[in-house]
This record gives structure tokens, sequence and C-alpha cells, in this order.
């Protein structure tokens, strides 16, 4: 048999045994998609994780974390190798088109980011818990025989000569669900991360999903954990979740984003490009003033008056500050009939889209700054009309704490917390905030269940979110992100993924007896 027809029927065989094992639509509900997954033996260059890959890849997550954390405690791996072969795992398996599986891409570096500010005995629990999620879903969709990201065996020399923008062709390419033509365009940009990162810009910021923005973000991360030699295939897999999104809306016979019109129409109106970014700080009112108009929208206003500031020279920091800020309304204003603030909730997605957007922002040529701030706040009210109910905590909230002191509003902040009593939560802490207590120990307590819930896949992201916006937002406004963590905490303990309540998250109690430590 030859080598292609060998490929071609190891994959048809692979695609067989899923539809078999799951269902189509089991299969589809899981978010595997047949038509981005061509299942064979020749994954990408795994290199030096190669072993560790394909451990993670064959085995099932209860017998992978007790071989995973004997290797730690023997020393026989560090947790960054841990994370750098899971997120070679997950590529490998998913390439970006699975929900669970691009879920948990999202929150690798952050679980890395929360191991360092844990204990020593405590730091693997973060990483355990993301790659025992990891593995549930590797084997849910076939395990090891699933392999979705191939090795790319070379440039197609006729693309790699073409004229014109290429970060335009490859988004172009993702309208068109021509996977292999946007592959191989990103592989024209050489071996240079920034700009592969740079030409998937235009493609990040053509429809408006929080996950493509937040996977984009991430994945440039993992690059960095991973090294420059696994930047093509690492960032790929934005190529595949662009088409896949763009196949999902086609098949849905859904019209296209308006953003598609509006951000080049905003771009012609304010003059903005090759506009020179400003450096203008107009001040914590007028900073507090826009965040409101982007949040009461409705979203072509925002996205019209973000374009505007960026006219007037304000610093691009500054108004990603703004939208930040009116991602964050929603956390705490969302009203009690809608309990639920943790996971896909309107202030847990509208927060991590623009977080990533402004770390984007930072990064990335000029161009795709500006329009990615106009996207970013378009996207801000994207999940909802916007909550006209008080933020929180309220003055009935403030009436149910009655202490003071550090010690006792944090006590009462952690009995909330077990109580998923939101408004106590928030009040406890704001009151905290107000007399000036430090902020380590609030960060300390919610890391704890950051780490002990399953957060509806959210957990890991949000908590980073919150830590870096906590540290670029002007102090007048910052302490608003510790009071909408602290709801959104609350709202996540012992909830598992189906709103179900008395759960941990999966494999957490066994990872502490594991590492021997109390749960």
């Amino acid at each position: 048999m030859s080598h292609s027809h060998r490929r071609e029927f190891i994959s048809d065989v692979g695609r067989g045994m899923l539809a078999a094992g799951l269902g189509t639509t089991l299969a589809s509900d899981l978010g595997f998609s047949t038509a981005f997954a061509k299942e064979g033996a020749e994954s990408i260059p795994l290199g030096d994780y190669e072993a560790l890959v394909e451990l993670m890849r064959n085995t099932p997550p209860e017998k992978l974390q007790p071989l995973l954390a004997s290797m730690i405690l023997k020393g026989e791996t560090n947790l960054k190798q841990l994370v750098a072969a899971g997120a070679l795992a997950n590529a490998v398996t998913f390439g970006g088109c699975d929900y669970v599986g691009f879920h948990t891409a999202m929150a690798m570096l952050p679980s890395l980011e929360m191991s360092g500010q844990l204990p020593s005995a405590r730091k693997p629990l973060p990483v355990l818990k993301v790659l025992y999620r990891n593995s549930q879903q590797i084997q849910n969709v076939g395990g090891g025989s699933t392999t979705t990201l191939h090795a790319f065996d070379a440039i197609d020399t006729a693309v790699s000569a073409k004229k014109g923008d290429l970060g335009e062709q490859i988004r172009d390419a993702c309208r068109n669900v021509n996977v292999d033509l946007g592959e191989t365009l990103l592989a024209t940009v050489g071996d240079s991360p920034l700009k592969a990162f740079n030409a998937l810009q235009l493609a990040m910021q053509d429809d408006l999903n929080v996950h493509r923005f937040v996977f984009a973000y991430r994945t440039y991360g993992l690059v960095g954990l991973l090294g420059k030699e696994y930047s093509y295939s690492i960032l790929r897999q934005c190529v595949r979740f662009c088409a896949n999104h763009e196949q999902n809306r086609i098949k849905g016979n859904r019209p296209e984003s308006p953003i598609r019109a509006l951000v080049p129409k905003l771009l012609d109106q304010y003059k903005l490009a090759g506009k020179k970014l400003g450096n203008r700080d107009p001040g914590d009112d007028a900073v507090d003033k826009l965040s409101q108009t982007i949040y009461q929208g409705p979203r072509a206003v925002a996205a019209e008056a973000v374009a505007a500031a960026l006219a007037e020279g304000i610093d691009p920091e500054v108004v990603g500050e703004a939208i930040a800020l009116a991602s964050n309304l929603y956390v705490l204003r969302q009203g009690a009939d809608k309990w639920r603030t943790h996971g896909d909730s309107a202030g847990v997605h509208s927060s991590d889209a623009t977080n990533a957007w402004r770390n984007m922002a930072r990064i990335s040529e000029p161009r795709h700054a500006i329009s990615g701030l106009i996207v970013a706040a378009y996207h801000a009210g994207i999940q909802s009309a916007p909550f006209q109910t008080p933020p929180y905590p309220t003055d009935e909230h403030r009436g149910l704490v009655k202490v003071s002191d550090a010690a006792g509003l944090l006590a009462v902040t952690e009995d909330a917390i077990r109580h998923n009593d939101q408004g106590r939560a928030t009040a406890a802490i704001q009151i905290y905030g107000e007399r000036g207590y430090p902020v380590k120990p609030v960060f300390n307590l919610m890391l704890k269940y950051a780490v002990s819930e399953d957060g509806r896949l959210h957990g890991e992201k949000y908590f980073q979110t919150v830590s870096d916006e906590y540290r670029r937002i002007r102090p007048t406004f910052r302490w608003r992100q510790i009071v909408g963590l602290a709801r959104v905490t609350t709202s996540a303990y012992g909830y598992n993924r189906e709103d179900e309540n008395g759960f941990r998250a999966d494999g957490y109690e066994d990872a502490c007896k594991l590492l021997g430590v109390k749960s």
C-alpha cells in the first residue's frame, strides 16, 4: 500500500471507529468535527516531548494521574515539561476544533501560573487538574488512535510566491473553509512566532466568538513555553479554529458577522489606517465614562466610541482599560435571577475576551492593535443586553457583614463561598478593599477554590484574567476586579459542568492524596 493510500485508509478507519463508538450526535456534542480530523499515526513532530505526549494520549486519566504525580515527586519531570507535553497532546488530538479540548488548552498556562503561587507541596495541583481534564477528553474522542494535527510536509511554492497581504489571504482562506490553503500560507512566515501571530490577526478579528480570541492569545503564550520550533504546529490550530467556526456558520445558515463591515467603515471614518498610536491619558473620569458607554451600547456605538478615542490620540492601553471595566460590569451587575456567574457567563466571557485583546494589542502591529480594540469593544456587550440591576455588592449585601478586621472579613468571605452566597462574599471583599488591607491574602483564598472547583472549564482563565487586570488597571478602579473574582468564585463552589451541586473538580481529591496534602 502506498504512503498516501495507507494514510487515507487509516483516516477512514479512524473516523468509522469514532462514529461507531460515540455516535454522530454525541461526537458533534463533544465538539469533534470530522471535517477537520484526519486520524492516523503521523502527528506533528514532538521532539523531546514525544514519550510524555504518547503517555498522555494513551492513558486514561485515573491511571495517568498517579504516574504523573509519582514522576513529579521523584524529580523525573517538572510542571513546565508536563504543561508543554499536555499542550502538544491536546494539539495533536484536537487541532483546535474540540470544545472541551480548546478550553483545556486555554487553561494550561494559567494553571502553571497558579502553581507558582502555591506552597511547594501543593504546586502540582492546578497542573494535574488541567491534565486530568485533558486526558478525559482525549480518551472521549478515541485516545492515541485519534490524530488530528499531522506533520506539515512542504510549502507550496505557488502559494509562497503569491503577492498581497498575507493576513488577508489567511483570513479569506478561513472564510472559504480552505484549511490546507490557510495552513500553507501561515507556513510561509518562517520561524518568527510574532510574524505568524500578526498574520493571524485579521482572521481572529473576522467574527465574534470569545474562544477564537482567547484561544489565539493563549496558544501564542504556549509557543513561548514550548519554543519557536513548535510555533507553526501550535499556531496553525488558530487557522483550523476559524475555518471550523466559519463552516458551522455556513451550515447553520447564519449571516456573516456585522464586524466584517463595521471595522473597515470605522477605520475609514476616523482615518485610523496607518495612524500612529497615541499616548494621551484623559484621566479617571473620562475612562469611567468611556467604560459606561461601551457597557450600555448598543454594540456598534461601543465600537465607534473606541474608534473615536483612538483617533483622538488616547493611549490604546487606556482604551483597553475602559473596555476591561465595561466587561467587569457584566460580572458585577448580573442580577440574582441568573444565579450562575461562573463558567460561560456574560461577565466571565466578556472579561476573558477583553483581556486577550488587551494583551494581543500590546504585541501586535499598530494596525492590528487598533482594529483589535474596536472588535473588543463590540464584543464586550455581545453576550446579552446590559444588565440594569445595581452592581454587587448592594447596600443590603453590605448589611450582612458585621466584622471589619482583615481576618474576620476573609473568614466571612470563605463562609460565603462555601454557601454560594455571592452577595455576602462580594460585600466582605469590597469592605476589605475599602479598608486598605493587602490583596495577596484575597488572591490566596480565591486561588484555593479556583484549584479545587471545576469552574465549568473557565476557572483558571478567569483567575488569570483578574490577576492580570488588577496589576494593570489604575488604582481607582482595580478593586472591582477583585470583587468580581469573589463573586465568580462563590458561584462556582461545589458545582460540576452540568450545574449539579456537591462536586469538586474531577481528580482533585485523588491528586491531593497522591501528593500527601489536605484536600
